[in-house]
């Protein structure tokens, strides 16, 4: 005696989320969020040109004209020090590198501020002035 098995057809399953895709996320989340602050976005993913540069997430501008260089930093927990620990003295650096670079095209420097926006464990937290330079 023959059996017949009906098999209904798979959904595929989605496409892991690599730590790309996580960040992508997290930079989309904290500019939705910073524009509903009345920030403005003026460029996204600056990347400084040529090897050992930096790159800045957000750049936007706040309602009284500063200029505030983001950094937005995504992690799925709590533990290690958390997403705000991540950012060490070289990735300042890189940062700060990349935001004289940006500023270097103006013919007149604006006030900048250096931000970061932390999505942790599904919360999102604005640090102002987070670091200097």
């Amino acid at each position: 005696m023959a059996t017949f098995q009906h098999k209904h057809p798979t959904t595929p399953s989605p496409k892991p989320r690599t730590s790309k895709r996580r960040g992508d996320d997290a930079e989309d989340q904290a500019l939705a969020f910073l524009q509903t602050q009345g920030l403005q976005l003026l460029q996204r993913n600056y990347r400084t040109p040529g090897r050992g540069g930096g790159e800045i997430d957000l750049i936007v501008r706040d309602r009284q004209g500063t200029v505030v260089f983001v950094e937005v930093r995504s992690r799925a927990r709590h533990d290690h020090g958390g997403a705000l620990a991540s950012i060490g003295a070289t990735k300042r650096q890189r940062i700060v590198f990349a935001a004289r670079c940006y500023l270097s095209r103006m013919t007149q420097l604006p006030p900048c501020r250096f931000d970061v926006v932390v999505v942790q464990a599904g919360e999102l937290q604005w640090i102002k002035a987070a670091f200097g330079c």
